[in-house]
This record gives structure tokens, sequence and C-alpha cells, in this order.
């Protein structure tokens, strides 16, 4: 992402995740499911339901790909999910479709 002009903020866990979001309030954010302490749906479903930062876009990235995980993710207000093995691409066109839709 940094080479396709995007600042990248990297988080190690979950709780540190969304210290960065107060920090840094950036445009669209990407969450793995499985973390460290705070796991990627409750990082998510934390961010969507802060009145300042519930209209950022996240990306929920996971190598779980069954109906069961597809509609927690939407439960918690996932924007998308993107399953592993991704690529490069991937990211970027997430990024583009995301953050044109809120202006950034």
């Amino acid at each position: 992402l940094s080479q396709a002009g995007c600042q990248v903020v990297l988080a190690e866990d979950g709780f540190d995740g969304l210290s960065k979001v107060v920090d840094t309030l950036p445009d669209i954010i990407f969450v793995d499911v499985m973390m460290p302490r705070l796991d990627g749906y409750q990082t998510c479903a934390l961010i969507k339901s802060h009145q300042q930062f519930k209209k950022i876009p996240v990306v929920m990235l996971t190598s779980k790909d069954t109906l069961f995980d597809r509609a927690r993710g939407k439960l918690v207000g996932s924007d998308q999910y993107l399953i592993k093995p991704f690529n490069k691409k991937n990211l970027v066109e997430a990024v583009a479709r995301h953050t044109a839709t809120t202006g950034a």
C-alpha cells in the first residue's frame, strides 16, 4: 500500500489498533480477524459503535471463508471481507473502492 501512495499505520493487536484509530483518524481500516487480545470482529464492532469513527470503512482480512464468518463480519459492520491469500492489487482496489465513497 505504501508503494501505491498510501500512508500505512500498523498496529500490534486490536487494542493498539483502536488507539491508532483515535490518534490518526484513518480513511480506511484493515483488520485481521485473528488478532491477539482483541480480535478483528471485536475491533470492528467497537469502531463502528463509536459516532466519530463509524463511517470509516473497515475491511476484514481473513482465511475464514464460511457463510457464518462472512455473516459475523457483516453483523459487526465490516464494509468488505477480503479472503487470504490476497495480493497487492486486491488491497489497492479495496482502498480505491472505499475511499472514493468517503471522499478521501
